[in-house]
């Protein structure tokens, strides 16, 4: 995981995840990640096959057609950013609760 700080004082956040789910990220998983992000204050964005999408969108996630075994970019930006990209990590090594 990479770690920058803005000048504005909110910390950015990198790393990549693998989908390890068997249908990779459908309705469920998406469901799952957008009611998580509700809870946190930052801003987070999956990047799969050069296409950027806000990860608060269940219909943007799905968009993405990420399947099993895919690695996928994960940026967070906020001042919750650790919180955020932990509770994320610990999503995806979970397989969402499948």
């Amino acid at each position: 995981m990479k770690s920058q700080s803005g000048g504005n004082g909110l910390l950015r956040l990198t790393c990549t995840v693998k989908v390890k789910n068997s249908l990779g990220l459908h309705i469920r998983p998406a469901s799952y990640i957008a009611q998580m992000l509700q809870k946190f204050k930052s801003s987070v964005f999956f990047t799969y096959k050069e296409q950027t999408v806000n990860a608060r969108s269940i219909m943007s996630i799905l968009a993405l057609a990420v399947t099993r075994n895919s690695q996928i970019k994960v940026v967070v930006d906020g001042e919750d950013a650790h919180d955020t990209m932990e509770q994320l990590r610990t999503a995806f090594e979970r397989q969402f609760g499948e």
